[in-house]
């Protein structure tokens, strides 16, 4: 069974679409609805914004419905000039750039007291997702990188060039790296798929708005032919 996982109401609506046989379940504030997509059995949920709603998400889908896989759907804004605003990123890796624990003496993205900070995606998952992207989006440019979240809308470029250097980041956003870690906690394989709408700089509030919907566009057609796929 895959779990799907989206930020935003927007992101999971035309999965949920897509879905027949639908039963839903409300667990802890989110509606997680079980069905069948593509000949596949799936369940689809918006885990809402930030880290912490995602983290438990995750969990969730874990504990109640034992996937055998994730993906996290969404956008995100690019961490690089030659990733533009409608590309798509799959997660070669993902850390939390707002994990400071520097103060004891740790680099900042670690995580004390673990072993892993850095969450490997899944390269199955990987490859299926750039052959389904590189098919029904052929228009525009898929990128394999570095995922790097924190609870903050990135829109600054002395961050943004700090979060370049500091992490080799391909692209930023609020949930990722927290379903990365839980996925890796419950032995779960993980991809982080995220359609870039803004250029995370100065131009990045202006830029959301007018692209979201095209970058949730391409990121549901790729899922759901990956779907297929699999």
């Amino acid at each position: 069974m895959l779990g799907i996982i989206g930020a935003m109401a927007q992101e999971v609506a035309a999965l949920k679409e897509a879905m027949s046989g639908v039963e839903v379940c409300t667990v802890a504030g989110m509606d997680f609805y079980k069905g069948m997509v593509g000949g596949k059995t799936a369940v689809v949920v918006r885990s809402g914004i930030g880290k912490v709603n995602a983290a438990v998400c995750c969990q969730i889908l874990a504990d109640r419905y034992g996937v055998d896989a994730v993906i996290n759907t969404g956008i995100a804004g690019s961490l690089r000039a030659e990733i533009d605003i409608g590309d798509i990123v799959l997660s070669s890796d993902a850390l939390q750039h707002d994990m400071d624990a520097t103060g004891f003496g740790y680099p900042v993205g670690v995580i004390p007291q673990m072993d892993v900070s850095v969450f490997p995606g899944d390269a199955a998952l990987i490859e299926t997702a750039r052959k389904s992207c590189e098919k029904v989006n052929p228009e525009i440019g898929v990128h394999i990188g570095r995922v790097v979240s924190g609870d903050q809308f990135i829109s600054d470029k002395a961050k943004k060039a700090w979060l370049t250097e500091t992490f080799a980041g391909y692209c930023t956003e609020m949930e990722g790296a927290a379903i990365a870690q839980t996925a890796y906690l419950n032995g779960v394989p993980f991809l982080i798929i995220r359609a870039i709408s803004d250029k995370a700089d100065d131009s990045a509030e202006m830029d959301y708005e007018e692209f979201e919907a095209k970058a949730i566009e391409h990121s549901v057609r790729l899922v759901l032919d990956m779907i297929r796929t699999l």
